[in-house]
């Protein structure tokens, strides 16, 4: 294979010097105004009056947030799967399927040639970035494996397909890319997933594995099956991928598993690089160290607004666009998007750290509060606080779920319940040390959460269930969501979801 790193660095050194002369608010206006423009005479354009739209305020008041239910219900619904000029000018070629994290219900988010070729742009913004911290590197002289989920679509009409983002990536990837792509197309088009891991396990062992990419969760499984024959114990990436360099990850909360990635990688030339993507387009990457934030992709084809989290639910909440957003408030991010997204919340919290250039921290979910007792817990504060216990206990979190847990008799308190798979088995004692150490961070970290575990008042110590390894898989793939695309629910408010859960767990007994 031909090393495109000479052609690599050529790109990345002109990149490099177009981010360093960025104005955030002038680049992210321009974009604003091609989208508008382009998508003028649409019918979502008609309503809303494009034509005439001058500024950002005037966008404002013209276009209402919306989510995708209303999206769905107003645009979308009547005219699936063949979409065409409503949101977006032309046909819409493709939906990326993709399911809410805990209530499971199926979405279809439009996605058009012009999205995927901007995340294909955005996506090189990793390299970059890579290369400008590891300059005699190589990366593009092997090939990139990126654990995805199924990469065969569903065809919904003549030319409109729908299926996992992945899917629709393998079909619009650029040829040039293909060509250092794994798995190849045999292995990516199978739908089952735990076959897809053992022949993909079996087949890239071979393979000059260069940069590997994919959530935690399920990279964790992918290198457990990796493992499974290694003759000595020593699991460690270098026997399987000698020449790795670059370990992307994102989808989901890093800390809890952060100690057990930089395990696996040791001996190794590899760094580790988070992405923020998402089904609706790829919003952000890590341009430096772990925890120093990821950069906001401001030219990447989306315009982002963002809504301090306390107003969301405010009949006029406050909209904040990249020129008068502020540091260390949580916002809930809304985007537009040349997919024919228009203020589209689209479900995630973050944090801003610097601001030129912007750079976030990805602090949750909307919908992902545990507060049935007042406490207000948000998932930033719960991932922060799932890390610190584990590293307390010299171990690491495989995965976990969280829920409350409601009194059931009177004089008992409500509490939670944390269902955590840990990297390796834990004793009585060290499952107490967790359960305090995360209470102890909890406290320190929420002012409303200490308050109401004050001498056990309003809210009781939190309890904690260890599960064997490979029970989240097992419990994901029996309601039907195993696979890279999808997401293990880390706070669950529905009782029926989470007493599902704890009984596939063998928990029922923890709210005795």
């Amino acid at each position: 294979m031909i090393d495109a790193t000479p052609l690599l660095k050529l790109y990345s050194s002109r990149r490099i010097a177009r981010l360093a002369r960025q104005v955030p608010a002038s680049v992210q206006y321009r974009t604003l105004a091609r989208l508008v423009s382009q998508a003028a005479t649409t019918r979502f354009g008609r309503e809303h009056r494009f034509s005439s739209i001058r500024s950002v305020g005037d966008f404002q008041q013209r276009v209402p947030l919306r989510g995708y239910d209303e999206f769905w219900k107003d645009y979308w619904q009547n005219a699936f799967p063949r979409i065409a000029d409503v949101t977006w000018p032309g046909t819409i070629p493709y939906f990326a399927v993709t399911s809410g994290t805990t209530t499971g219900v199926t979405k279809y988010i439009p996605c058009t040639r012009e999205t995927c070729r901007d995340n294909v742009r955005v996506a090189m913004d990793l390299l970059v970035h890579h290369l400008a911290n590891r300059p005699r590197s190589r990366v593009v002289a092997g090939k990139a494996l990126m654990l995805g989920g199924s990469s065969s679509l569903v065809t919904q009409a003549p030319g409109i397909q729908s299926g996992d983002l992945s899917g629709i990536a393998v079909i619009e990837t650029p040829w040039w890319a293909r060509l250092r792509s794994f798995p190849p197309r045999h292995i990516a088009l199978i739908a089952d997933w735990e076959d897809k891991i053992e022949r993909l396990a079996e087949s890239a062992v071979h393979q000059d594995i260069r940069s590997l990419s994919g959530m935690p969760n399920w990279l964790l499984i992918f290198f457990d099956k990796l493992a499974a024959g290694w003759r000595d114990g020593d699991h460690r990436l270098k026997h399987f991928f000698p020449d790795l360099e670059l370990l992307v990850h994102g989808g989901i909360n890093f800390a809890p598993y952060r100690q057990r990635f930089k395990t696996l990688i040791e001996g190794s030339r590899a760094e580790l690089r988070e992405a923020y993507a998402a089904s609706e387009g790829f919003i952000a990457v890590a341009d430096r160290a772990y925890g120093d934030g990821l950069r906001l992709i401001l030219d990447g084809g989306l315009f982002f607004e963002f809504i301090p989290l306390a107003e969301l639910e405010a009949a006029n909440p406050t909209r904040h666009w990249i020129d008068t957003v502020e540091k260390h408030v949580n916002y809930a991010i809304v985007l537009s998007s040349c997919s024919g997204l228009w203020a589209y919340v689209l479900g995630d919290t973050v944090r801003f750290v610097d601001l030129d250039p912007p750079r976030i921290l990805i602090t949750g979910r909307n919908s992902y509060t545990l507060s049935a007792f007042g406490e207000h817990l948000i998932g930033e504060e719960i991932e922060q606080a799932v890390a610190a216990a584990a590293a307390t206990i010299g171990t690491a979190v495989t995965d976990y779920a969280v829920g409350p847990l409601f009194p059931r008799r009177p004089g008992e308190l409500g509490g939670h319940l944390y269902i955590v798979e840990f990297a390796r088995a834990v004793a009585e004692a060290g499952l107490a040390q967790f359960a305090a150490e995360l209470d102890r961070v909890l406290c320190a970290t929420n002012e409303d959460y200490d308050a109401h575990r004050a001498h056990g008042f309003g809210l009781d110590a939190p309890r904690v269930h260890p599960v064997e390894p490979g029970v989240f898989a097992a419990w994901m793939k029996r309601r039907g969501y195993l696979g890279g695309q999808h997401k293990v629910p880390r706070i669950v408010n529905d009782q029926e979801l989470f007493r599902d859960l704890q009984a596939f767990a063998g928990c029922q007994a923890a709210q005795v």
